[in-house]
């Protein structure tokens, strides 16, 4: 696989959305962009009861931004643009209809613990560590901050923010929240995944649909707070400091 993707498979009434970028499933904009559009058709689509967001490979859930497209940017419109992707794509899994389950097969790093974040329930394997790097190359995870905090409360995204070049273990990640079950495998994993998202989807959708907005209740502003958190993010990429660092990743 070299060439990034975003597809939608439905299979007993559970609608399986997989990502993939060749760069250890980074974020451009484009891809942001397809999934944002994916969850938005899913959420949509009678034959779909309960979503599942996962990703391709069998290594990394999701190595956040996009590091090519970040030094790209040259000016703070660019920047926010960039940034509101991330903002989007969250907004769209909170207001999705449809309950979405994760499936994070490695290691997700910034925006990609912000997805994570972002699920009703999210399954993963030992090997998915976690990692807010955004701090060390001279941002913050600004956007993802709500969806993060929500999850795993104030505390814990304090921890994961501040320590922003240390992963933290999957077991750590359950224990705070982030996720509901941790297997020894990806075979385990997918089996999970599929038995808990038949099951779910095998209940009253209106019921599951009430459920959602139950659960994102408080969330109203989002639409308005993620964009305030784009800008800063979008200002903060073109500081001296983050072009050094990046072009060292680069």
């Amino acid at each position: 696989m070299n060439q990034a993707y975003v597809t939608l498979e439905v299979k007993n009434k559970v609608g399986y959305i997989e990502f993939y970028h060749p760069q250890h499933n980074a974020m451009p904009s484009e891809v942001l962009l397809q999934l944002e559009d994916t969850i938005v058709k899913a959420g949509t689509d009678e034959r779909i009861a309960v979503l599942v967001l996962k990703s391709g490979g069998d290594r990394t859930f999701c190595a956040g931004a996009s590091f090519n497209e970040l030094i790209a940017i040259e000016d703070a419109e660019t920047g926010e643009q960039f940034f509101s992707g991330f903002a989007k794509v969250i907004n769209t899994m909170r207001k999705c209809p449809k309950l979405i389950v994760g499936r994070v097969q490695g290691k997700t790093v910034g925006g990609g613990v912000g997805l994570a974040a972002a699920t009703d329930y999210c399954f993963a394997t030992q090997f998915a560590s976690v990692k807010l790097s955004e701090l060390s190359i001279g941002i913050g995870p600004f956007v993802i901050e709500p969806a993060v905090s929500r999850r795993i409360g104030l505390n814990a995204m304090s921890h994961m923010t501040l320590n922003a070049e240390t992963f933290f273990t999957s077991e750590w990640a359950k224990t705070n929240g982030l996720f509901a079950e941790v297997f020894d495998d990806i075979s385990a994993l997918d089996k999970a995944v599929e038995n808990f998202a038949e099951k779910l989807a095998s209940y009253n959708p209106e019921a599951l649909q009430q459920m959602k907005k139950v659960l994102w209740e408080h969330t109203e502003n989002w639409d308005t707070l993620l964009a305030e958190r784009a800008k800063i993010s979008g200002r903060l990429v073109l500081s001296k400091f983050t072009k050094d660092t990046l072009q060292r990743f680069k």
